[in-house]
């Protein structure tokens, strides 16, 4: 391994989570929070709910009642007036059907006296979830949600028509109390629908749409899950202000500004990165071996997909980087990197994976063939093997993924 080269990926790892964190953005949404003259419950769900939450209450000193439900090992303290809960992700589980139950109770009996601040991040979909089918069919569902490849709009489009809470559906529950949502993004273009299956935001797919989703992956539904796609979710909601702080484009500004300071010149490609993680890794070498000798960082934001074919273990971050190593393969100076904003990548501890010229030399020292390794979705053990693994532990954001390529003479 290029220790040169990893320092620099740390420091950049380290500088654009850290200017993503969502303190800031949610204090500048509440500067437009008006609360009505009943009570204020807060409610947040999603992999930086956590953050959001005690921000939030940071800023306005308390809060008559509130749930916070997370990701498992992301809760970091007590937040006054605020019970917390952690759940699964990106399957849900039981903790994430009775922690929504508790919201639901919470959020009963409101009047139009009274507010709830909702703050949203990615991963509400595993997390925040009252199914209408049983909890064991929901779970088989994502689980071929996420085998098949789907993106995450295919999954929501589907995931919100089997729930009580999403699609708008939460929002019905606390009415006639007025919401004020605070959503930090994790979809390329801020779909307000989309992002954690929009709770409390009018629903734009239809049901033709969940339909022809099901046909395109062949997936296994039960005849009631089917009749549930038959049925439209909310289209209006006159009950809901929404404000939507912080997304992958702030990431990769705050990635491009770390390496420039590291003396790379900085070039972003996209901020709408969605391929398979696999292919975006290989195209990211075809960069670098198109201009090797110049200190460049080219950086990709967004979201990759990735089609299990195996029974590894990993994440479309490390996928993504394992799948350069071939390109880069002896490439002086050249080093690929991609992590998940939040800290967490697939269902696995790390956050992402590293690989430079050395890394398929090394691989193969140990008998490990990134094809090979590819082919059973096996990145975890083969970036573990070399060093390669990106740990950052719960970050308290998620904003998407991003891929730096870097170059250094």
């Amino acid at each position: 391994m290029d220790k040169k080269l990893r320092r620099d990926a740390d420091i950049i790892i380290a500088a654009s989570i850290k200017a993503v964190l969502p303190d800031k953005a949610v204090r500048r949404a509440l500067e437009d929070f008006r609360p009505g003259p009943g009570r204020t419950l807060l409610v947040a769900a999603g992999k930086a709910a956590w953050q959001m939450a005690k921000a939030a209450v940071d800023a306005l000193g308390r809060v008559d009642g509130g749930a916070v439900v997370t990701k498992y090992g992301h809760v970091k303290g007590e937040i006054p007036g605020v019970s917390c809960y952690e759940a699964g992700h990106p399957v849900p589980d039981e903790n994430s059907f009775s922690a929504a139950e508790k919201v639901l109770e919470l959020v009963d009996g409101l009047t139009e006296k009274d507010t709830v601040l909702f703050l949203l991040s990615g991963g509400g979909s595993a997390l925040f979830e009252v199914p209408l089918v049983p909890a064991e069919e929901l779970q088989d569902i994502t689980r071929q949600l996420l085998a098949c490849g789907a993106d995450i709009v295919e999954m929501n489009t589907i995931r919100k028509r089997l729930s009580r809470v999403k699609g708008g559906r939460f929002a019905q529950a606390c009415a006639p109390a007025r919401v004020f949502s605070i959503v930090l993004s994790d979809i390329i273009g801020d779909p307000l629908d989309m992002i954690a299956s929009g709770p409390a935001c009018p629903d734009s797919s239809t049901c033709e749409q969940a339909r022809a989703i099901v046909r395109k992956y062949g997936l296994r539904l039960s005849g009631a899950a089917k009749m549930l796609l038959d049925r439209e979710t909310p289209k209006e909601l006159g009950n809901v202000t929404t404000r939507v702080t912080g997304s992958v484009r702030e990431l990769c500004a705050a990635a491009a500004g770390a390496c420039r300071e590291l003396g790379y010149e900085p070039v972003l490609l996209t901020d709408r990165l969605a391929c398979e993680a696999r292919e975006a890794g290989s195209f990211l070498a075809s960069i670098l071996q198109s201009h090797a000798g110049q200190r460049l960082a080219f950086i990709a934001g967004g979201e990759t997909v990735v089609h299990l074919t195996g029974r590894g273990l990993g994440g479309r971050n490390q996928e993504l980087a394992l799948a350069a190593a071939p390109g880069i393969a002896g490439l002086t100076g050249a080093a690929v990197f991609s992590v998940g904003s939040d800290g967490t990548d697939g269902p696995t501890d790390a956050a992402g994976g590293y690989v430079d010229w050395e890394t398929q030399g090394e691989l193969a020292e140990k008998g490990l063939s990134v094809p090979a390794v590819l082919r059973e979705n096996d990145a975890y053990h083969a970036l573990e093997a070399v060093g390669g693994l990106i740990v950052t532990g719960p970050t308290g954001t998620n904003v998407n993924d991003v891929a730096v390529a870097m170059a250094a003479p």
